[in-house]
């Protein structure tokens, strides 16, 4: 999709054009819950080495480590439902969850162990490059509780949301040694519509 599929659109048209999006994207919004769910408990159920170590028994890991779970296990839970349809990123030009069919609906994952909002780098607030990833497209954002010390419940997953984000829609940190990016708050909260909220 070369233009965007806002464009025209004033802001408060975007909900119901992200909403239209999602209709149009070949998984349901009930199965991307689900994924995202049982990718985070298979985190916890994997046991490691011969001693069978787990994780919030033996091991707490950060929260780049528990996205980075996350971002390898939804797209092979994907992959075993829909062999063939689905599978993971293998060049840096694609989306982390590439839909064979139609590339178009392939979907790029954003985890955060922030209570509500998700980053990029500041690469995404800048036009692409015909050489490199597309930043627009379908997204895939999940918001999940870290470790912390003293408290022994297991964290959870706080929210899951999904719908269609581009270059435009990132702002990047003023200062020139800063390298995160965030959402605008029209596009957070229009273009980013909940699935599952746990609060």
């Amino acid at each position: 999709m070369d233009q965007s599929p806002y464009s025209k659109l004033a802001v408060g048209q975007w909900a119901e054009r992200t909403a239209e999006l999602i209709d149009a994207h070949p998984l349901s919004k009930e199965e991307i819950v689900e994924i995202v769910l049982m990718a985070w408990e298979a985190i916890f159920d994997s046991r490691i080495g011969p001693r069978e170590f787990q994780i919030e028994t033996h091991i707490f890991p950060k929260p780049q480590i528990m996205g980075f779970f996350l971002h390898e296990l939804i797209p092979l839970e994907l992959a075993t439902r829909h062999p063939g349809e689905w599978r993971g990123d293998i060049t840096a030009d694609e989306k982390d969850l590439v839909y064979l069919p139609r590339p178009e609906f392939s979907t790029e994952v954003k985890t955060s162990s922030h209570r509500t909002q998700i980053f990029g780098n500041r690469s995404y607030a800048q036009k692409p490059s015909d050489s490199k990833k597309s930043k627009g497209g379908y997204y895939l954002a999940v918001n999940f509780e870290k470790f912390e010390k003293g408290k022994s419940a297991r964290p959870q997953i706080r929210r899951i949301r999904f719908g269609w984000l581009e270059h435009t829609d990132w702002i990047g940190q003023a200062a020139a040694t800063g390298q995160q990016a965030h959402l605008n708050p029209d596009s957070e909260g229009k273009k980013l519509l909940i699935l599952y909220d746990a609060s």
